[in-house]
């Protein structure tokens, strides 16, 4: 019988099979019962238990291998390799780097009145990393500064969310009551803060528009293409000296680094750095004068129903710009903090195409008309084509014969009858025929041709720019052969060269490149640049930079022929040996002056009108172009508009 005793004597001892596979004796009578089964009840309960293979076992253990081995270099990655990085993320998590806006540097005429401010603005600005990171959360967040700002939300959302910066300029100067109820209520507005800014007042923005200019605000296409210095509401200088010196007015922002605890509240502040404020501008601008003088052409205007005026002084013995107007102006205020929306988009849609924006000042073109003449006399003395002292008859007119027609000469008309003139009288009553004459030539007297007076024209720096600071400035055009053959398709006749005598045809100078060149002629020979900032001077009123005059060229004109030149233009105010004499008007002033007038014909009747004047005559201190645009019949408006300043100017500074 087969009983426990033989299933012990089973027990330990083991079937040894081919396949290399052990069975255990057990199994043996395990696999009987189940057989017997089988045959009573018909269904197998058997079951053959075989162990795993050791192959199996093996690739198990060696997989548990790998991935431990994985697990762990990536700790050791993270940990080792790249702990540093994460734990400077960490820090940006646990700290935030507020930039501190560095304050702008103000600007001062010559007597250091101030002529620009700085004034504090309050601003609304997103921090998109610091939005909530749940849906729900921000939507609330959105909802709720929209309903202060009075704004759509789905506005204010697709505005920060399409942002490309990481901090997003959501309102800009807060009224009092917005900013009550964000400072209320900032706590609660996860991503969003209050930042300070400081915006540009300037004092009689109008007077002073084209010369300082005015700030706007950085776009953001700016931004991204500048230094890291500039903030998402900075603004940054756009015309005037506030563009040409925006790197001395601006500096550099300071740095606030903030700790936050895990639930993004402040709990300390560190000052990393301090804002650099930025330098001060001291210019040659004469405030008191610039007001003057934009007070004489407004009153000029409305008397001649014209809209359009310049006016430039300059010191002939530096360059430096005592005064620069330009009309119509604007209100330079309108582009700082709470500009009028209508009055701004008006001055910008400019419905009567007066173009106030415009600095006629330094970048418009004209005719000079009669004003040219002073730079042809200095030419035709320099080359010898004439002695001062040589008498022309002047009958109103001269006649170019017309080889095609000789029975129908071209005239070329002058304003009077001078009868016999020499340079002097020429240019003091500003006649036409001798210019003519000189200029182009005529019967036995040669002339200096249009090759030359371009030559003598560019000298005096009639075509080039002058280099003055103050962005926007073009070149004038002086026109000659090759270009009139190239542009408008005809050969360059004798009446194109007396046209160019007397600043007529095609010619187009700036204000600033005639009173420039006037300044050479008064100081004897030197063509300085002219220079509006006199000197840099910072916070605490220490000098930084002091401008030194720079001279564009000198010597091209002996002194002696500029001196008969000066000579002529003093005739033209005191009328001596000149009955029709141009500008007696001046004679009346307080210090002896020399003048020579324009007119430039636009059209019928009407012309440009200019004049120009240096004081004193013996030592001059002051050159004044004022030029009145498209005025209507020949009439001196320029010149009451300079005996009214210079009067003004030179009682003022007896006193």
């Amino acid at each position: 019988m087969f009983g426990f005793q033989s299933l012990k004597s089973f027990k330990n001892r083991r079937i040894q099979l081919a396949s290399k596979q052990d069975i255990e004796p057990h199994e043996i009578i395990l696999d009987s019962l189940a057989e017997k089964q089988e045959k009573e009840f018909g269904f197998s309960g058997r079951k053959l238990e075989v162990p795993l293979m050791q192959k199996i076992i093996k690739g198990f253990y060696l997989f548990c291998f790998f991935i431990l081995l994985i697990l762990f270099c990536k700790t050791f990655q993270l940990q080792v390799i790249e702990g540093k990085d994460f734990t400077q993320l960490a820090d940006k998590n646990k700290f935030i780097i507020h930039q501190i806006q560095a304050e702008r540097g103000v600007i001062y005429d010559r007597n250091f009145e101030q002529l620009v401010f700085n004034k504090s603005t309050f601003n609304l600005v997103c921090q998109k990393a610091e939005l909530p990171e749940s849906e729900a959360e921000k939507k609330k967040v959105f909802r709720e500064v929209a309903g202060i700002l009075k704004k759509d939300v789905g506005e204010l959302e697709k505005e920060i969310e399409e942002s490309e910066s990481d901090q997003v300029l959501v309102a800009a100067n807060l009224s009092h009551e917005e900013l009550i109820l964000f400072e209320a209520k900032i706590g609660a507005l996860t991503g969003f803060e209050i930042g300070s800014n400081v915006v540009r007042e300037y004092k009689d923005s109008e007077v002073f528009a084209h010369l300082l200019g005015y700030t706007g605000r950085i776009q953001s296409e700016e931004l991204e293409g500048t230094s890291e210095f500039y903030l998402v509401n900075d603004y940054v200088g756009r015309t005037g000296v506030e563009s040409f010196y925006e790197s001395d007015l601006r500096k550099n922002p300071g740095e606030l680094r903030i700790k936050r605890d895990v639930l993004g509240n402040a709990i300390s502040e560190e000052t990393v750095s301090l804002p650099e404020s930025g330098n001060s501008l001291v210019l040659w601008l004469d405030a008191e004068l610039q007001r003057k003088i934009t007070a004489e052409l407004e009153n000029i205007l409305q008397n001649t129903g014209t809209k359009k005026a310049v006016a430039i002084a300059l010191d002939p013995r530096n360059g430096g710009v005592l005064s620069l107007v330009s009309l119509p102006s604007f209100d330079s205020n309108l582009f700082q903090k709470g500009a009028d929306e209508k009055a701004l988009q008006a001055l910008l849609n400019d419905s009567q195409k007066l173009n106030p924006l415009f600095n006629r000042a330094i970048s418009g073109r004209y005719l000079t008309g009669s004003t040219i003449k002073p730079l042809i006399a200095s030419a035709a003395l320099k080359e010898g084509i004439i002695d001062p002292d040589k008498e022309i008859n002047c009958h109103g007119q001269i006649e170019i014969p017309n080889p095609w027609d000789p029975g129908n000469p071209t005239i070329k008309k002058d304003n009077a009858i001078h009868s016999w003139t020499n340079m002097r009288k020429a240019i003091a009553e500003s006649c036409n025929v001798y210019f003519y004459t000189v200029g182009g030539g005529y019967e036995k007297q040669d002339g200096l041709g249009p090759t030359k007076i371009k030559e003598y024209l560019e000298l005096f720096g009639w075509d080039e720019k002058t280099g003055i600071d103050v962005p926007g400035e073009i070149a004038g055009f002086i026109p000659d052969q090759t270009w009139k053959k190239e542009k408008i398709g005809e050969a360059w006749w004798d009446g194109d060269t007396y046209n160019l005598a007397i600043g007529q045809g095609y010619i187009q100078i700036t204000p600033l490149e005639v009173v420039t060149a006037f300044g050479a002629i008064a100081n004897g020979g030197i063509l300085y640049q002219p220079q509006v900032a006199k000197e840099i001077i910072d916070g605490s009123g220490q000098l930084v930079e002091q401008f030194s005059p720079e001279v564009i060229r000198q010597n091209f004109i002996d002194s002696q022929y500029l001196q008969i030149v000066r000579e002529g233009m003093r005739q033209a105010v005191t009328g001596e040996n000149s009955p029709q004499a141009s500008s007696v008007l001046l004679n009346s002033l307080p210090v002896a002056v020399a003048a020579k007038t324009g007119t430039a014909e636009l059209g019928k009747d009407h012309y440009n009108n200019w004049v120009t004047v240096f004081a004193p005559y013996d030592n001059p201190e002051i050159v004044l172009t004022v030029m009145i645009e498209d005025v209507i019949g020949v009439q001196a408006a320029a010149l009451p508009v300079a005996r009214a300043v210079l009067e003004w100017y030179f009682t003022q500074e007896q006193e």
